[in-house]
């Protein structure tokens, strides 16, 4: 694979570190089991997005140069058939939920404050705008304007749920974390504090988690 690779990422001015080929293809990984297991949208990583889409046509383009019957040449392809489904599937989970939560979504963004990392990418945030506009004039035409005008008005962050932030997911710790608030089950218990060791595994709350997920401190599984 080496050979198809660069050996060394172009990097965004967000991205701190040059990376190798195999690091970013790790931190898209990551942030796809991250996105596609976190009941609620992510902070958007269009910087890996794009370094990845960028090593993607440079792995293409390599591979043309690849004589005709190589045995290798099918092991490469199946490669850049593997990212681009992790791409496509990271992608499409953050869509679905912008679709799925889209007024809370906006409403995030809209109060995020300044300096703080945006919650979408600007195509996102342009999708997410025209899903609200297109999704509120059609309950207007189709139920509202038939309604008493006192129901003629609806609250969309009222009318569409939440993301459900108390379901249980898997995670693996990357960095070792100490005294971590668990929350009782119930009404008889009362809060505890736990150590997550170094490469230990938990099923946990995503909200007791949450703020470690978007550090990286831990992943989910």
């Amino acid at each position: 694979m080496s050979d198809l690779l660069s050996d060394e990422v172009p990097q965004d001015d967000s991205m701190e570190d040059v990376m190798t080929p195999s690091e970013l293809i790790s931190k898209l990984e990551e942030a796809w089991q991250n996105e596609k297991f976190s009941p609620e949208l992510l902070q958007n990583k269009s910087e890996v997005v794009e370094c990845v889409m960028e090593q993607l046509t440079h792995m293409e383009s390599n591979l043309l140069r690849v004589k005709k019957g190589d045995a290798k040449a099918s092991i490469h392809r199946m490669e850049i058939d593997r990212i681009r489904f992790v791409l496509s599937s990271y992608l499409r989970s953050r869509l679905q939920k912008i679709e799925k939560f889209f007024p809370h979504v906006l409403e995030r963004e809209k109060s995020r404050g300044e300096g703080d990392p945006s919650l979408l990418s600007p195509e996102e945030f342009a999708f997410a705008k025209e899903y609200y506009a297109n999704t509120e004039t059609y309950l207007k035409a189709v139920a509202l304007k038939r309604m008493p005008p006192n129901l003629q008005t609806l609250n969309m962050l009222k009318a569409v749920p939440e993301p459900y932030l108390d379901s249980f997911v898997f995670l693996r710790v990357k960095e070792r974390q100490e005294n971590i608030l668990v929350e009782p089950e119930s009404d008889d218990q009362r809060d505890y504090v736990v150590d997550l060791e170094e490469g230990s595994q938990h099923l946990m709350r995503y909200r007791t988690i949450a703020p470690l997920v978007s550090t990286g401190a831990v992943q989910l599984i």
